[in-house]
């Protein structure tokens, strides 16, 4: 009764605003299918992210040897379990990209200011590159001008380059946005596009910045120094630029927080200026200081691949509901205590793992779904979510008829929870779906852990939600349901400070009792979903609202 009365308000509150009601099937959306969930099996998932994650695969960098042994590896992996291809008669979508390696020609950076000049070095202070296909990026002389967060947003009053000429100059600029540090601005603590990182270098390459540096906050962040230098220590891949990218800033990077405190003294600016920059109001300010920059740059062109394996739908084959895992990861970097591979086994091996096992499910479920499930391994989510952003700008299934897309990255191996957190709560339909079928495990949605850190607009779903396609990434949330706190935090301290590091390892630490749950949760969604003739959308206070009713009237 208690479980009936959970659907209802459920069915009253969210789902009763989707396109479409209804069913044309007899599926029972409030029962689960014990033969489909039976084929999601802890055995054979440890062993897909041992492969994935071993020595073997080299971190699994788009155009390394670990590249090419993931995806032949992935391919094969759907064609066992039984997966039609994806492309046409292909397993594989090609991804044109460029790798851009650029260092600076000396890694010492002087910056030189009213009151003195100061030296820096490259990974220890700041990182940089181009990404510009140029031979040499030469700034003799650039000004440094401190633009606050460097965002324009009309919609929240807010414009940090209002009245700036920044051509041949260098902004600085910090992490995140206003609303972390004033619940009363942008949409308070929870972080808008405005706060990422890819968001700052194309908001400074539209202004015409000769180049443009973010002041790194672990905290705003959410990550650690380390994070930084680790992904900017070798090559950068990207979409290959228009014009070859003449149109963007010449250089673009991050300095250390501890340096951005030394500029702005250098340059007689007040030590609390970035207080300043987070109210309404703030002009940018010139920093008094000039730097020069040269860049030595390679680069090639070549092709990574998605990979993509299909079930087709019994009734509404046009239908998809598309499942996505980023395959890739960091590949191999400075050594750690002799350890150089960056395995990704967490980040994203659970993941990619994980789209087997589902797909294991649907090919068992005793109803077949409805609707096409598509299962799609990307690539260089690591490199700023490049195989997903192609694969929204050239889709393979219509974007019009696409239903739903359910990411999956970076599970807990911590154990399992008695309930389960949205990405972006609030932000799409498909929260209230995860709701329903929570409720089936007896798993409730709890609130966002830590929405500061802008996680909707970090992986791979956010390419559908650009495009008008309700996006759901989420995972393991509230209390543990291990008994033993001494062994779980045992467990939890010995898995830390794992991300981005070369300690993302698969080893004796792990508790896959979540990771089994949150997949079940995850298949269970989309089988609903794939039963149904309902067009989820977002919320009514999204910012994607309008995309998404535009693309459902289309």
């Amino acid at each position: 009764m208690k479980q009936n009365l959970l659907f209802a308000a459920a069915a009253l509150l969210g789902l009763a605003s989707c396109q479409d009601g209804g069913s044309s099937s007899s599926y029972d959306k409030n029962s689960l299918d014990s033969t489909a969930l039976a084929a999601i099996d802890e055995t054979s998932y440890k062993a897909y992210v041992t492969q994935l994650a071993s020595d073997e695969f080299q971190g699994r960098k788009p155009f390394s040897k670990g590249d090419t042994l993931t995806v032949n590896y992935i391919q094969d992996q759907f064609k066992t379990i039984g997966l039609a291809p994806g492309n046409g008669d292909s397993y594989f979508q090609e991804v044109p990209m460029v790798e851009i390696s650029s260092k600076p020609v000396d890694p010492k950076m002087t910056f030189k200011g009213k009151n003195g000049d100061l030296t820096v070095t490259n990974l220890d202070d700041y990182v940089i590159g181009t990404p510009q296909m140029a031979d040499q990026i030469d700034v003799a002389n650039t000004e440094l001008v401190f633009a606050g967060f460097g965002i324009v947003a009309p919609e929240f009053n807010w414009n940090d380059y209002e009245g700036l000429d920044v051509k041949g100059k260098t902004v600085v600029v910090m992490v995140s946005d206003p609303g972390r540090y004033d619940k009363n601005l942008f949409k308070a603590d929870t972080m808008t596009y405005y706060g990422r990182w890819t968001y700052k270098f194309e908001e400074a390459s539209r202004q015409g910045a000769a180049g443009v540096m973010i002041i790194h906050e672990t905290e705003a962040a959410s990550y650690g120094w380390n994070v930084v230098r680790n992904s900017w220590s070798g090559p950068r891949l990207s979409l290959i630029p228009e014009n070859k990218g003449s149109n963007l800033v010449k250089y673009q990077g991050w300095i250390t927080s501890e340096t951005a405190k030394k500029l702005f003294a250098l340059g007689g600016l007040k030590a609390d200026i970035m207080e300043d920059a987070k109210k309404q109001g703030f002009k940018p300010v010139p920093m008094n200081i000039s730097t020069g920059v040269k860049l030595a740059s390679t680069f090639r062109e070549s092709k990574s691949n998605n990979v993509l394996g299909m079930i087709k739908g019994s009734k509404r084959p046009d239908e998809t509901i598309i499942y996505t895992a980023h395959w890739d990861h960091l590949g191999i970097g400075e050594a750690v205590e002799g350890d150089s591979i960056f395995n990704g086994a967490i980040d994203n091996a659970t993941g990619v793992a994980a789209l087997f096992e589902i797909a294991k499910a649907y090919k068992a479920a005793r109803v077949q779904p409805e609707r096409s499930v598509v299962f799609l391994a990307v690539t260089a989510e690591e490199q700023g979510l490049l195989g997903s952003q192609y694969y929204a700008e050239h889709p393979i299934f219509p974007i019009k008829t696409t239903v739903a897309n359910l990411n999956m990255d970076s599970f807990n191996p911590a154990g399992a929870m008695n309930g389960f957190r949205v990405v972006g709560t609030g932000q799409t339909e498909l929260e209230d779906y995860a709701v329903l079928s929570g409720a089936k495990f007896n798993r409730k949605l709890m609130p966002e852990g830590s929405p500061t850190s802008g996680g909707f607009y970090r992986s791979d779903h956010f390419n559908f939600v650009k495009v008008g396609v309700p996006g759901l990434y989420m995972g393991s949330g509230g209390q543990y349901l291990e008994k033993d706190t001494t062994l779980l935090n045992q467990r939890q301290q010995a898995l830390a400070g794992r991300y981005h590091a070369v300690t993302d390892e698969i080893d004796d630490h792990w508790n896959f009792d979540g990771i089994m749950a949150d997949i079940r949760l995850f298949f269970d969604i989309g089988y609903t979903l794939s039963m149904e003739t309902t067009f989820p959308n977002f919320k009514a206070k999204s910012e994607f609202k309008e995309l998404g009713d535009k693309r459902l009237s289309k």
